[in-house]
């Protein structure tokens, strides 16, 4: 049972707010010179328990990240949260890179890297422990990130999955 993805329209009670984690910039090189084109790995959530990240690709930097919160917005995931922190740890796969979500006290703040510290942020964490082993690169940090929240479980999930009370 894993967080369902749901859709844009559901979350007009609350603004979503956009951030850029990365521009990339590629080159072709041609006979007159270079090509250059771009590309935007954004994150856009409400600070509230949902947060999506979106990919675009454009000749400029504004309309490649106009196609990455478009892109983000299409699927936004709800994430369990205990009031600024996650239920419990867990870990983050994505290809070369894991990543380690653990909770923490309250003050304690988002201690992590620029990738990681964007989605954490903008789903609603103020407070939280990471730690990255392996790759990286944002593109897989960021998604790794996201793969560790949708792990998450919180009490009443617990409960009906296994059909018993917890203490």
């Amino acid at each position: 049972m894993t967080a369902e993805p749901i859709r844009a329209p559901e979350f007009e009670e609350k603004p979503l707010e956009d951030t850029v984690v990365k521009i990339y910039r590629c080159a072709k090189v041609v006979k007159g010179g270079r090509r250059f084109s771009f590309a935007a790995l954004v994150v856009v959530g409400d600070r509230a328990g949902s947060v999506g990240i979106g990919y675009g690709k454009a000749n400029e930097v504004p309309a490649a990240v106009e196609k990455g919160i478009k892109d983000a917005k299409k699927v936004l995931y709800k994430l369990p949260l205990i009031g600024t922190t996650i239920p419990h740890q867990v870990i983050g796969k994505y290809r070369a890179t894991r990543i380690i979500l653990a909770p923490a006290s309250p003050g304690t703040g988002v201690i992590a890297g620029s990738s990681a510290r964007a989605v954490l942020e903008f789903a609603g964490v103020r407070d939280a422990l990471t730690k990255v082993y392996g790759s990286t690169s944002a593109k897989n940090v960021v998604k790794a990130t996201i793969d560790g929240l949708l792990k998450l479980r919180n009490k009443d999930m617990v409960q009906a999955l296994r059909g018993v009370a917890l203490s």
